[in-house]
Parts: C-alpha cells; structure tokens; sequence
C-alpha cells in the first residue's frame, strides 16, 4: 500500500477461506457490524508496519501538530465463490458480504462526502470533533460545555473535517438474467474513495459489498412530498415549545426525525469494483484511451495452456482463411461476410492528426440481402461474441434511444445524461438490425457517430461531446423485399446518400436457387436441429478466437512504399469505372472509399499478425471493397428485335384474337432456331423442305421475315450485351463531339462507319465479319437518334432537317 500509494488493502476472498473458514464466515454473515472492527484492524497494522503513513502529512509533524490528517484505511474483498443477480437481493442479505453483477446505465459526478465533521458551537465557540454522519449531515444534538445549552446553532470546521470521494452508479440487469415478461430491474451503488471512476456505462461489472437500507431523506425536502408533514410538525412545535424546539429547527440528524413517516430505500455499498469478464483479457477489442499495451504483457497474463495455443496459431500457415472459417460456425456459407466481420472485429488503426483530429479506425459494415439469409444470425453471434456489443432493432429505435438522452435525476432535480446505444457500445459494436425500416430522422442521428465517432449534446443546458468510437453493423432488407438484380443498390436499399458513403462495406446476400448449395444448407440446418453443438466443428474455439484477436490488435500495421502505389492505382481505377458509366456503379465512389481500403488493409495485416502491409493485403482489401459494388444486369441489346417491334405492334391483334392468351411471345432468334430444327427433321424424313419451310413460317411471319429457301447460311444475330452497347456509345459520342469541336458541324452517317470500321481493322477477320460490324455500327446509330443521344441532320433537296 505504501509503495503504490493506495489506502484501500485488496483481499482475495479465496484465500481468507482457506486460511480461516470461521473468520471468512464471520464476515461474510456479519460484515456490515464487523466493517469498523476491520477498518481499526488495518489502521493497527499500517501503525505497527508503517507508523509514517498514517498521516498524510508526516513531515509537519513537528511544527503543527493540530493539523495533521490522518488517513482513512479500507479493505475491499474480491472473488467470492457466489456471484446474485439484482432480482435476488432480500432483505434477509442486508447487512452480508455479497457480490451482485449487472450493466452500468449511468454514473453521476464524483461528489465529496463528508464522514466526519468538526463543529464549531456558534454560542460558546467550543470545538466538537469527530461527529459522525449518517446517511445524511449530522450535527451535533448538544454542545459538551455545561453552561452553555446550544442545540442548533452550529457551524462546520471544514479544514478539519474528513471528506472521501462518493460516487453513485445506476446498475441494471444483464439481459440474459431477466426472466420472460419482466421489466429489467436496476439498483443504486454507491461507490467510495479510490473505487470512483472505475466502472463507466455500459460496462458489465462484478461489485462486491452489501445491501444496506438507507433512509429516504431526500423525499422529505421534494416540493409536494412530505413537506405538508413537516410544515404540520413545524406549526405543532410552535405552538407548544416556541421558536427554539426541534420543529422548527429543521432536520439535524435521524433522532431529530422523530415519528415521522420515513420512506426507505434500498442501495448497494461496494468496496470493490471489476469487470464481469474476470481477466481483462477477453475484453478483445482494449480500451483505446490507455496507451495500447504490447504483445508482451498481454502474452503474460494468459496462461501455459493458452500461450502456447496462441503461438501455433500465430506459427501455423494460411492463418488468415482459417480464421473465417471459425467466425459464426452455425451460418453455412457466406465466406465473403465471414471475412467482413473478422475485419470489423479486428479494426483498422486508431490516428490522430498533430491538430488533434482523430482519423476513424473502426470499420463500418452493411449486410443488405433477401430475407432467410441469416442476417441476423451474424448480428446475434457478434454480440454474443464480444463483450461490449449492443443490439438494438431499427424501427424500436429512436434518435435520443441511440445517442443519448437528457434526464432528470430523481433526488437532486439537475439533468443528467443517459447513455444511449451507441455510447454503451463505446470501443466495442453496436448492432442494428433492420437498418433500412428506421425513420430517415432517427438515421441522421447516427451520421455525426459513424465518421467523426462522437455524439454532440446541447439540451437542457447541457453542451457536451461525448465518445462513441464504435464501429456499426448493420443489416437492412431491400426495397420491396426482395433484390432486384436490374437495379443498382442505391435503388435496392431505402438508405440516403451521405449514410452509405460511410459504410466502408456493403454485403449483398443474394438467395439464388442452386441444388448443390440448397442440399448443403439443408443438410447444414437438419445436423445442427439433430446434434446442436455435435454438428459444429470449428476449427478454434470462440475463447482461442478472442484471445488472438484481443493479441492481434497490439499490431500498428504501416503502410510500405509498394503497398501505397498499389492502393493509389486501385482507387483510381474504382472511380474510373464510377465515371465511365460502362460499369454504371451502385453508389459514388469517394474518398471515404480510399480510407476504407486503408483501414481495411490494416485490419488485414493484424489478422496475419504482421506490422507491415503488403501489396498483397490491399488486394485483398480491394477485391472486398469491389465485390460489395455489384454491377447492375442490364438486359442485352438486341437490334433485331427492336427493328421488328413496330411490325410486331401492327399484327400483335389479330395474332391474339387466333391463338390462345396464354401463350408466350417468342424472339426472332427462338423462331430462327425452331425453323432449323424442323427442317433438318423434316429432311431426315424426306419432306420437300420448301413447303414445310413455307408451312413453318406461316406462324413465325408475324414475328420473322420469310427467307429464302436456297439461301443455306444463316445472317449472324445481332445481340450485344449492355456493357459492350454503353462502350460504343461512349465510343460514337466521344468521335462525334470532338469532331464538333474541331470543325463546328457534324460528320456524315458513312464517314462514321467507316472510321469506326477502320478503328475495328485489326480485330476484323473476314468479310462476313466486316459486314457484321458494319450492320451493328449502322443499327446502334440508328438507336442512338431513336434515344436522342445524337442529332441527325438530314439535307433533303437544300432543305435542311433535324431528326
């Protein structure tokens, strides 16, 4: 205690049994009457070890010895064998030694309270010390000089009086322990001295202490409570006694209190404070304030066992894969999600600017997909995974709910602020399930979180900025329900603009019917209904897989000269493909995207445990960034069909008053087919091919123009994919514009197709093909008027004319 300055004595609960089952008992049964025997026990022993540092200071002993201040001693215990749930606490423990867990919702300040208070008798001026206080300020009743009978009118020495930090924290059951249909119940500890300041919101604690029943002196003084009683008693006292009896003097300690009708409540005392995780160690994703501990004391504080587990996996080859194949094991498939989750967990590298910006490390993350592709599956197993991880559901969320709210505190009247979602999930995850059904209002909320990491307050007259460095994971299901694979994602997801730049990845899971796939998945399901836990072999455990992760992200990762060019190269590719418009992506590619692929670069080179990053990595960051941006399925353009379209509207009436309704329009090219597989059958058979040419496409006439008998090949399709027509357009608008340019007019219809034959020469290989290419470039600038993409100038006769 000397050496490290503390005056609290720590003492493991294990060992007090194991030396001494009576005492250990003893204490536990009566701690409360036994606590000042224990507090003078200490004080003995720091008199008898270390007489110096009983006074705080010793130096001034010589000189003033009126002034010195003693210090006060406490003993906390730690690690007993029981650990009780809020809903437990009777009034049968009261007075027990006991530990109690549960999640912190709310702290208040640290206040002083005062122990013990030195009086000054504003009569006589004679000094009272070491007046006690219970629960509430206590004066003295009498003043010890016998001539003089001062009752009320005492004035406190505060240099002389002990003062202790006090802090009081809300707790409120953990989730798993609420029973069905219960409201979670929540409890007032009181924490004091060198305990303040160690459990902060949303933390899952373990306090150790007792239930102790505290006086309701607060209800007494709240306006509209029983302050009709106290006037009533106040008015009785006049009337008998005079001014000078204890009515009207106010409350001055609990005797003076009298009959009076006194509500109770109940609190908790702790005298030790630690997390619910035991070691600190599973905590995986570490506090980020502190200076980030190295591997080194991290690898001290496990066990043989386990160290030497962490090294083989550390050792051992493809390290990276094997990893996410043990993340969520009860979900089949989805490597590529798996992956994103791993990446999120371990997070890219926390930055801070030399004018104090903080550069966001956490990786934001969106799985947008059809519904029963266990979505929600991944949320539940990241919560379950880590410790700091909150769940909440988009629509039963509010803006205040996710952020934080302003309260008012019950007993001192001020506003304080409650911790919303993402505050709780502070340095860990906050997941939001059905992301796309929240208000667009509630969605702004999150904004400020998501990229500068913190929330900013100004209600009630309180202005704060408070952290939320938490990364978020959130699943959303597409417009209408399903994925349209024809549009882009930003029309798939009801999501605004500024609110997807931020994710750093979106998952499209996609629920495509696939026989081997859907065997597997079933086989999958029915083994893990069957067997539960039998059917799941992951490779590492979920405590070897935290362990490693909590060891991983000790690693700064940097960036190397290579690695730098490369990512360069790659974003500049992924917004050329945004602004050429060939692969038409789903939402803008910005700068948000390149820090993405940074970030996602370090998470990559913690997950192999290195401290440099590689080429390697950011392609592998890439390829991730890139498969979330799924091209759009544009049907191909078939010239063909669109040149019969009109043909095909003229006799479509008729056609459908002679056949049946229900049959289905065929193309030209399924039409072509069918004729070709009906001659070469009826050549087989023997039938003149003319006529059962001619009865064969007595049907398709409406649809394909009749072609000569004799003529034995057929004219080649013409189809082209949407990628291949928005190229050539480009191609054409790019010729033509430039050509404006340079001339100020346009270039005629044949002049174009032959400098686009003359730019196709080498790819060119016969005449059938030239002529193919000569028919294509004609029919695309023939849609490309029809859709108003160029202008036609037709001169007719000297009259000039725009189509």
């Amino acid at each position: 205690m000397r050496e490290y300055d503390i005056t609290t004595l720590y003492v493991d609960y294990g060992h007090l049994l194991e030396k001494d089952d009576v005492l250990a008992d003893a204490i536990q049964k009566q701690y409360y009457r036994f606590l000042p025997y224990i507090r003078r026990a200490l004080h003995n022993l720091v008199a008898e070890f270390e007489p110096e540092y009983l006074k705080l200071n010793p130096s001034a002993a010589t000189t003033d010895s009126v002034n010195l201040q003693s210090r006060e001693f406490n003993v906390a215990f730690y690690h007993l064998p029981l650990v009780s749930g809020i809903r437990d606490l009777r009034t049968d423990k009261i007075g027990t030694l006991m530990s109690i867990s549960g999640t912190v919702t709310r702290t208040s300040e640290v206040r002083p309270e005062l122990l013990f208070g030195s009086f000054i008798c504003e009569v006589c001026g004679g000094l009272v010390n070491e007046i006690e206080q219970q629960f509430k300020y206590t004066e003295p009743s009498l003043c010890p000089n016998p001539t003089c009978g001062n009752r009320a009118a005492w004035q406190l020495q505060i240099d002389s009086s002990k003062f202790t930090d006090w802090q009081k924290v809300r707790i409120q059951e953990n989730p798993s322990e609420i029973p069905t249909g219960s409201m979670p119940r929540s409890l007032d500890v009181i924490l004091r001295s060198e305990l303040v300041e160690r459990a902060k919101a949303g933390d899952k604690c373990v306090f150790t202490g007792t239930f102790i029943v505290v006086p309701d002196v607060s209800q007494l003084g709240i306006p509209g409570g029983n302050k009709t009683e106290l006037m009533r008693e106040a008015s009785k006292g006049n009337g008998t006694g005079g001014a000078g009896s204890i009515g009207s003097s106010g409350v001055t300690g609990l005797k003076s209190l009298g009959v009076r009708d006194l509500q109770y409540k109940t609190a908790f005392l702790a005298c030790m404070v630690h997390n619910a995780d035991g070691r600190a160690g599973t905590n995986i994703r570490g506090e980020e304030e502190t200076e980030e501990e190295d591997g080194q004391a991290f690898a001290r504080s496990l066990t043989e066992p386990e160290f030497e587990e962490l090294r083989q996996m550390i050792e051992s080859d493809h390290i990276y894969s094997r990893l996410v194949e043990s993340i969520a094991p009860t979900v089949y498939g989805h490597d590529i999600v798996k992956k994103g989750l791993l990446l999120q967990l371990m997070g890219g590298v926390h930055k801070q600017t030399p004018e104090g910006m903080h550069l966001r490390g956490d990786l934001n993350i969106c799985i947008v997909g059809d519904p029963s592709t266990s979505k929600s599956q991944f949320l539940k197993y990241i919560c379950s995974f880590l410790p700091r991880a909150v769940y909440t559901s988009g629509k039963a969320s509010s803006a205040a709910g996710l952020t934080a709210a302003v309260v008012k505190d019950e007993e001192t009247g001020e506003f304080t602020i409650e911790a919303g979602a993402l505050m709780l999930a502070d340095n860990g995850i906050c997941a939001i399930d059905e992301f796309d059904k929240m208000d667009i209002s509630d969605q702004v909320a999150i904004h400020e979180a998501m990229e500068q990491q913190t929330i900013s307050i100004a209600k009630a007259g309180i202005h704060a900025t408070l952290n939320a460095r938490t990364s978020i994971l959130a699943a959303a299901n597409p417009i209408g329900g399903r994925y349209d694979r024809k549009k882009s994602l930003r029309a798939n997801v009801a999501m605004t603009a500024p609110i997807m730049s931020r994710f750093d990845l979106f998952f499209v899971v996609l629920d495509e019917c696939d026989e081997k796939t859907d065997l597997n998945i079933a086989k999958h399901i029915v083994n893990v209904h069957r067997f539960q836990d039998d059917a799941i072999h992951p490779e590492f455990s979920t405590e070897a897989l935290q362990r490693y992760i909590r060891y991983a992200r000790t690693f700064n990762p940097k960036l190397t000269p290579e690695a730098a060019d490369v990512l360069v190269e790659k974003y500049r590719i992924l917004r050329q493909d945004d602004a050429s418009g060939a692969g038409r992506n789903s939402y803008r590619i910005t700068v948000r995207q390149l820090e993405s692929m940074i970030r996602l670069s370090e998470a990559i080179a913690r997950a192999n445990c290195t401290s440099e990053i590689t080429p390697a990595f950011v392609r592998e960051a890439y390829s991730l960034l890139r498969q979330s941006i799924i091209h759009v399925e544009q049907d191909d353009i078939d010239f063909d069909e669109e040149e019969l379209e009109g043909e095909r509207e003229d006799r479509r009436p008729a056609r459908v008053a002679n056949d049946d309704s229900q049959d289905v329009e065929m193309s030209a090219a399924e039409i072509a087919a069918m004729e070709e597989t009906e001659q070469s059958y009826n050549e087989s058979m023997g039938i003149d091919g003319t006529t059962a040419v001619g009865q064969s496409s007595s049907r398709a006439a409406s649809i394909a123009p009749a072609r000569p008998a004799a003529q034995p090949a057929r004219k080649k399709h013409m189809v082209i994919t949407h990628d291949k027509y928005m190229q050539l357009q480009s191609l054409v608008v790019l010729h033509l514009s430039q050509i404006e340019r340079e001339t100020s007019r346009g270039m005629d219809r044949d002049e174009l197709i032959d400098w686009y034959l003359e730019l196709r020469e080498d790819e060119i290989q016969d005449v059938e093909e030239l002529e193919y290419e000569k028919e294509l470039i004609a029919k695309l600038l023939r849609k490309l008027v029809k859709v108003r993409k160029v202008w036609l100038k037709v001169v007719f006769n000297s009259d000039v004319w725009f189509a």
